[in-house]
């Protein structure tokens, strides 16, 4: 049975059809109110005659159909498939950016995370939040006043000992017996679900009768910072009417297209505010069709996103306004006004953000430079950082089957490289092939010294490498006692970016991501940097164990020779005038007779063999470097 049979056999009601090609998979999915009349209409001449629709028909091989109620749920479904099955001839949801929520863990001991990927984990999720700093400010707040912390720590562990955060009063200490109470922490957690719940006004009216409680208790301290909290948060209430009362939320589509690449900006605003903005490209549109596509798009914007604000402006009316209007009415309990402006001020509002469109494109097709601080923000937004990341550190380890193993430290500050700040490590206490061993030791070493020394630490640390290290990292960390130091690996083999605290969420920026090609640049580098002191030890250790062989060639001379020539094969491929004038004619020809095969080395020295201080030498002059060596 052909296509167009099947097609004749199917009902005329509402329902979702699904195009598969030979193999079974699925090449497109569509909703219809009456799957045989739209189904039928894929194989008129005017729409094969369209190259999506033609190659469509070309390639499949088969229809199944999934019958339902009613549109509404042919809508949701639909979208559900899509999200499922991602056919390459359905419009697919692209975006660098996802929103932040709020996480409150479902844990004896609750903790708080910000937070970009929505699990079944029993966990209570909250938000979204935009603009994106604006989940972190909120966590850093409960941090701050309810003491609910969002460490790694295992609080199935026994620990002697809290950690920074409990002496800088950002949390109450479950960790360690004794410092806090069941009783009061879940009190706190209680405040927290309040507070993220947006119940200012009974959050204020439990706080002041405690207030009240503590000073009757003669517990004034207590009671000073319970009172200055009720003011914050009856602060918070009061704004919160103002907002409200300000207007509707309002999100705001528009685009620039140039077949097949798109670019698609997304306007937020709230209480009448542009508070966000969110950039979306496609490369494969071919046949664009503005009301198609915005049709496909705002389903898999909103179907499957828990807040839905009042107001969407779009560019272009499209077929199922109407059913998804009503459809996101009864998800948000209130009236959804689905709108396209053609005058005035809402109209100039798509205007703008179709300008700012058309800026997306140039930055992302046409290959122009974004600024350092664009991308800094953009990067903070993505990693889920607390700031925007002026200064980054990055690791990477070197070495051949376990020898001669280094390690390199590269700088990123303001927008470049910052070689001045560049650091080697000679890895010392780990034997073998080790990465993570040496990884945790470099850490150790470099974060150690910054503490003792009170200096600042970087806005991020990435290292070299997927989960291992970045966990070798972060336990090296946590051994220093530092708890809250934004930290990042990148995998080679998929360029994901892995953010400690969120693994299970590995950041996949696009190809064409500024950010990505950033912190792939600070990964190479700092590769680089490695590799290079690393030829550099091997070289000078073979020059070293060669010449040490040499009768009449000590440290003193071996260490000239490497300083003017660097490596063996410099110096073989030198003259005898040009080793005379390094270390003397005597013992330029001591050497030559040597390399040339003339003369025979009086002792076999071996590292083994060597003094304490020949051995003292060798790594000092397998060391020799500009830069500082840490």
């Amino acid at each position: 049975m052909d296509l167009r049979e099947k097609v004749a056999q199917l009902p005329t009601l509402p329902g979702v059809y699904l195009y598969k090609d030979a193999e079974g998979t699925v090449l497109y999915v569509g909703k219809a109110k009456n799957l045989r009349s739209r189904v039928r209409s894929y194989f008129n001449e005017d729409r094969l005659a369209e190259s999506k629709t033609g190659s469509l028909i070309a390639e499949a091989h088969d229809i199944h159909f999934i019958q339902v109620d009613n549109n509404k749920e042919a809508l949701a479904l639909e979208n559900n498939l899509i999200k499922q099955y991602k056919p390459r001839f359905n419009i697919l949801l692209r975006d660098d950016k996802t929103y932040p929520y709020i996480k409150l863990t479902a844990e004896k001991y609750p903790r708080v995370y910000v937070t970009r990927r929505l699990l079944k984990d029993g966990s209570t999720y909250y938000g979204p939040y935009f603009p994106g700093n604006l989940a972190h400010r909120l966590v850093h707040f409960i941090h701050r006043h309810f003491k609910v912390p969002s460490c790694k720590i295992d609080f199935s562990r026994t620990h002697t000992h809290p950690c920074l955060q409990y002496h800088i009063h950002r949390c109450l200490g479950p960790c360690v017996s004794g410092l806090t109470t069941d009783e009061a922490y879940a009190a706190a957690v209680r405040d927290v679900r309040l507070f993220l719940e947006g119940r200012h006004r009974d959050l204020a009216d439990d706080l002041e009768f405690r207030m009240q409680e503590a000073a009757g208790g003669t517990r004034y301290e207590e009671a000073a910072g319970l009172r200055n909290l009720v003011a914050t948060v009856r602060e918070m209430e009061e704004r919160q009417k103002m907002d409200s009362a300000d207007g509707d939320n309002t999100d705001i589509f528009a685009f620039y297209a140039e077949p097949p690449l798109l670019a698609v900006n997304l306007f937020h605003l709230r209480s009448g505010k542009i508070v966000d903005r969110r950039e979306m490209f496609w490369e494969d549109q071919l046949a664009f069709d503005p009301s198609e596509f915005f049709g496909a798009l705002l389903k898999q914007v909103y179907l499957n996103q828990q807040y839905i604000p009042g107001h969407i402006h779009v560019p272009v009316d499209f077929e199922d306004r109407d059913e998804l209007e009503e459809f996101l009415s009864e998800k948000r309990g209130r009236r959804v006004e689905i709108g396209t402006p053609q005058r005035g001020a809402k109209r100039a509002l798509i205007d703008l953000v179709g300008t700012n469109a058309k800026h997306s494109f140039d930055q992302r097709f046409r290959v122009l430079k974004p600024s350092s601080k664009a991308i800094q923000e953009a990067l903070q937004d993505a990693l889920n950082l607390p700031t925007a990341p002026k200064r980054i550190e990055c690791f990477d380890i070197s070495h051949i089957q376990g020898t001669d193993k280094v390690a390199s430290m590269v700088v990123w500050e303001d927008g470049k490289m910052k070689k001045s700040d560049y650091r080697k490590f000679i890895i010392r206490t780990v034997t073998g092939n080790d990465d993570f061993a040496s990884m945790r030791e470099v850490v150790t070493r470099r974060y150690g010294r910054l503490q003792q020394e009170k200096k600042p630490f970087p806005d991020l640390v990435i290292v070299d490498g997927g989960l291992g290290q970045l966990h070798a990292a972060a336990g090296a960390l946590e051994e220093l006692g530092i708890t809250d130091q934004a930290l990042a690996s990148i995998a080679k083999r998929e360029e994901w970016i892995y953010v400690y605290g969120q693994e299970d969420e590995p950041v996949v920026l696009d190809k064409f991501s500024p950010m990505l090609h950033l912190v792939q640049t600070i990964r190479d580098e700092a590769h680089r940097f490695a590799v290079t002191f690393h030829r550099t030890r091997r070289s000078a250790s073979r020059l070293t164990s060669e010449l040490h062989d040499v009768a009449g060639i000590g440290p003193k001379t071996v260490q000239k020779l490497l300083t003017v020539f660097g490596s063996l094969e410099r110096v073989r491929s030198a003259s005898e005038g040009e080793i005379s004038k390094a270390i003397g004619p005597a013992g330029a020809k001591r050497l030559l007779d040597y390399l040339n095969g003339a003369a025979t080395p009086l002792v076999q020295i071996t590292n083994a063999t060597r003094t304490a201080d020949e051995r003292d030498a060798l790594s000092a002059l397998s060391a020799r470097e500009p830069e500082h060596v840490g």
